[in-house]
């Protein structure tokens, strides 16, 4: 596999606005690019420093860090843009050069009871998009790219907490088509009613996702079940620009109504380790990012729940309205 960081893009682009220092966040799968990327930027005359953190998304902009370090601009490789944010932030969206072909034809056995496919991909496969389309259409296939909504960038992206694209083309689709990976697919087939199909690229295989819906439901349920018999309750509060989502002072409330004791936390990133120190705790809801809740289940000693099953097992909302909804 062969990236294509756009240098000549990201030069244009720095020339134009000039900085003195940047900071460099990195996706996880190409921090071992960064000799290369200092080497483009340096010659600009701009000193570099790399955040070493774990860059999750383009919800996880390091801002206090380009700060602490008197950088005036952030450039964010491996994803599009996600949010609005009021410090400096270029984005490199960063290209997987892949050959797809092999994969593709290997994907037609699994799509052939389907002829409407809704096509979604993460954002270092959209170059590819128009090349996987004529594919598709030449073996007879309809292919219909996912709504630009929320947070996606662009018409048939996806990204990891944002599935609304998705719900809108459900009805006019036989099956789902996602190429990227499974923490993409997983959020696919949590939100949408119809059959998911995951191409992975890096693994070079196709998967359903038939099952690992109901296997995570099933999680769920208990999970709420728990907070409805727990006395001691943590919520979590993220810091990180682009993950927040519920409202804690809502939740208090409603949780010292049932006479449960409520601690807050904070945290920039949730780990199994950071819950344990909390050892007399229940229950924690997170207020952070969705998928903490749902993907990392179980790994954590303790339950997790997201804010809006929160809200079920509170009696604010039914589990079938959830259901409905998706549950990001």
């Amino acid at each position: 596999m062969a990236l294509d960081f756009e240098k000549e893009k990201l030069v244009e682009e720095l020339k134009k606005r000039k900085p003195k220092k940047v900071l460099v966040q990195l996706a996880e799968g190409i921090k071992q690019n960064s000799g290369e990327i200092k080497k483009e930027i340096e010659e600009l005359g701009i000193k570099v420093i790399f955040s070493g953190e774990t860059s999750w998304g383009a919800c996880d902009i390091a801002i206090d860090e380009a700060k602490s370090v008197g950088a005036d601009l952030i450039v964010h490789f491996g994803h599009a843009q996600f949010i609005e944010t009021s410090f400096p932030v270029i984005y490199v969206e960063v290209k997987d050069i892949l050959d797809l072909n092999s994969l593709l034809e290997k994907s037609l056995e699994f799509f052939k009871d389907y002829k409407t496919l809704g096509l979604s991909y993460s954002i270092q496969h959209r170059h590819d998009i128009d090349k996987v389309i004529k594919f598709y259409e030449e073996k007879a296939k309809k292919i219909i790219l996912s709504k630009k909504k929320g947070t996606n960038a662009y018409e048939g992206h996806i990204t990891g907490c944002n599935y609304q694209g998705l719900k809108e083309i459900q009805n006019q689709v036989e099956c789902f088509v996602i190429i990227g990976n499974r923490f993409h697919s997983i959020g696919a087939t949590l939100a949408v009613k119809k059959p998911v199909f995951l191409i992975d690229v890096y693994n070079d295989e196709i998967k359903t996702m038939e099952g690992v819906k109901d296997e995570i439901l099933k999680q769920r349920i208990v999970a709420i079940e728990k907070l409805k018999d727990a006395k001691n309750i943590g919520i979590i509060i993220g810091t990180k620009c682009g993950q927040k989502f519920g409202s804690p002072e809502k939740l208090i409330e409603k949780l010292e109504e049932k006479e449960k004791n409520v601690t807050i936390i904070t945290m920039n990133e949730l780990t199994p380790e950071k819950i344990m120190n909390f050892y007399k705790i229940d229950v924690f809801i997170e207020l952070a990012c969705p998928r903490i809740a749902l993907n990392d289940f179980a790994n954590y000693p303790k339950p997790i729940l997201t804010s809006r099953e929160a809200e079920v097992a509170l009696g604010e909302i039914s589990w079938d309205e959830i259901l409905e909804q998706g549950l990001l």
